[in-house]
């Protein structure tokens, strides 16, 4: 029986050796085939990327001194630009600056007048308005005086007083 076991065991030996071989043959054939894809696939990206990329390199060269130019003049435009705004700050300080002191002169200059114009007025009051409020009551006492010596009938007076009898009754 030994020798009939041993040649079960050979044998299904020899089948799975049969197996494994097929399986290495059907992936040698499986690779084979990706391996030409592959090199199909890698041939017409060759053909297609190459030229794109000669061009986008051609292009770059050839935008390279534009670029560079560009930047230099951005470059200066924006220090140009700077210069030029510290000197619109430094004007409108000094603007700013002049406009508040106008401001501060017109401002004292205005008080003075008006402490002036107080002045004046105090000035013509006492002067002119006070004196002739004398002279007024003055001349109304002489008036009032020589009326009553000349025997003239006397003015009504402002509050009411003054006036005669039969006015009174109507």
């Amino acid at each position: 029986m030994d020798d009939n076991l041993l040649k079960v065991f050979i044998g299904l030996t020899a089948i799975a050796v049969v197996i494994q071989a097929g399986i290495l043959v059907a992936l040698y054939v499986a690779v084979r085939k990706s391996t030409i894809r592959m090199e199909a696939l890698a041939t017409e990206v060759t053909n297609k990327a190459l030229p794109t990329l000669e061009t986008a390199h051609s292009m770059l060269v050839e935008l390279r001194p534009k670029i560079e130019i560009l930047a230099e003049n951005a470059a200066e435009s924006t220090t140009v630009l700077r210069v030029q705004l510290g000197r619109l700050d430094a004007t409108l300080s000094d603007v700013l600056d002049r406009a508040r002191l106008q401001v501060i002169r017109a401002d004292e200059l205005l008080n003075r007048t008006m402490d002036k114009v107080e002045e004046t007025t105090e000035v013509v009051h006492k002067t002119v308005v006070s004196p002739l409020r004398h002279v007024s009551g003055f001349v109304n006492a002489i008036s009032t005086g020589v009326e009553v010596l000349l025997g003239q009938k006397r003015r009504p007076g402002r509050n009411g007083m003054g006036v005669p009898q039969d006015e009174m009754f109507i």
